[in-house]
């Protein structure tokens, strides 16, 4: 999408790329062209290890934004390794250690770049964009293999693994992002319909619910928190509502269906299995250690089957202190948004929080390195205050130079 890059090196747009690589994960839907595990896991972690060496090379001088998120994640990759350290989920609890050292490490050293602008947004847009634009290329060679009978008919990558709850959330985020770009005036309305178009279309056939009430709740409170000073968003808001009621009224049956997805009501209620996993994790016998501290970062699986909860996956690999972070991070987001003035970048960020907030109850991903945490890390930036230029010196006074931290060092 067109736009200004307000003075950031296009260096850590790629460095963004190679963070959302690593996140894309080495599991899901079989492929056109069989790609080992293994090989696919060397170029997830490979693009992480180029990442970092990358940001590094970037912020020789480690000029960073110091932030209550990022101290928070800190905070939780510490736990990790402790938790991680008694080795009850093997060996590749550290490993999974190392790599979130790595994610964190670079999310600090790309800090420096974090001015309250839309920069991060833009890059979130286009990298996912492209991921989706590798969906759509397999549905068009390979119908078949893009929509197999064993996800039920619903739409997976043929060209890279990647499951309907992973499309159905790239999709979800730059739609919501890209709306309010337009709602904000930052790009225009044909560059918009070029990602919200095809986005809508890919998120309908993975027919993900989660991710479209994310969507709609997050559109929703983030173009709420813009009615009172956008003329543009009060016109949107009061257009949704009557597409919206007029759907309701004359689709019922049609979205009814899409959103059961031909499932029972009985196994509709229980979350398509969910619930069951969620009460044999609680019910799992736990010393205080574990229960305060976790048994490590993990697969994020239970008895062999995926938690899919955020909250109950932290609480099995973290404890409950795990638990308290993660929700400090969510908390201390939710609250600096909304002590900002209306604007674009606070709308951006309410957006991101309150998906990722409504996404937490039937996926996981908070406690690791994970899209997730991306979405957050680009609320961050968002929220970041610019750094405030310096008062003129008086004429003739000698010019003091301060040090690099006190320079761009700043707490959000």
């Amino acid at each position: 999408m067109p736009g200004d890059t307000t003075g950031t090196p296009k260096t850590v747009g790629i460095v963004w790329g190679l963070l959302i690589l690593n996140t894309l994960g080495s599991a899901g839907a079989k492929t056109i062209v069989p790609l080992p595990r293994s090989l696919i896991q060397m170029a997830t972690m490979g693009s992480l290890v180029a990442a970092f060496v990358l940001a590094l090379a970037l912020n020789l001088r480690l000029r960073v934004r110091a932030s209550a998120f990022l101290f928070l994640l800190t905070l939780l990759l510490v736990l990790s390794v402790i938790s991680s350290a008694h080795l009850e989920s093997g060996f590749g609890a550290l490993f999974r250690c190392f790599r979130l050292t790595l994610f964190v490490a670079s999310l600090w050293l790309l800090s420096r770049w974090w001015d309250g602008e839309v920069t991060f947004v833009r890059h979130h847009i286009r990298i996912y964009f492209a991921v989706l634009a590798s969906v759509a290329a397999g549905l068009v060679i390979s119908p078949g293999a893009a929509m197999p009978d064993l996800y039920g008919g619903r739409l997976v990558g043929a060209l890279w693994p990647l499951t309907p709850p992973q499309i159905g959330q790239y999709a979800a985020v730059i739609i919501g992002l890209a709306v309010l770009l337009v709602l904000g005036r930052r790009t225009d309305g044909r560059s918009a319909a070029m990602v919200i178009v095809p986005s809508l279309v890919l998120l309908a056939l993975t027919h993900t619910r989660t991710a479209t009430l994310g969507l709609l709740i997050g559109l929703v409170l983030a173009i709420g928190s813009l009615v009172l000073t956008s003329a543009a968003a009060r016109r949107f808001f009061a257009w949704a509502v009557l597409l919206s009621v007029v759907a309701a009224v004359g689709f019922n049956s049609a979205l009814q269906a899409w959103f059961l997805r031909g499932q029972s009501q009985e196994n509709f209620s229980n979350l398509t299995g969910r619930a069951k996993v969620w009460d044999a994790l609680l019910a799992a016998p736990r010393t205080a250690t574990e229960q305060l501290f976790g048994a490590g970062l993990g697969d994020k699986s239970f008895g062999g089957l995926p938690i899919d909860n955020s909250w109950l996956a932290v609480y099995n690999e973290q404890g409950v202190t795990g638990v308290v972070l993660v929700a400090a991070v969510i908390i201390v987001l939710g609250g600096v948004a909304l002590l900002r003035p209306p604007s674009l970048q606070r709308a951006c960020a309410i957006f991101l929080i309150s998906y990722c907030a409504i996404a937490s109850y039937t996926e996981a991903g908070l406690g690791d390195a994970s899209p997730y945490l991306l979405h957050l890390t680009v609320a961050a930036s968002l929220l970041a205050v610019p750094a405030a230029a310096a008062p003129p010196a008086p004429p003739g006074a000698p010019r003091r130079r301060l040090p690099a931290w006190a320079r761009t060092s700043e707490v959000t």
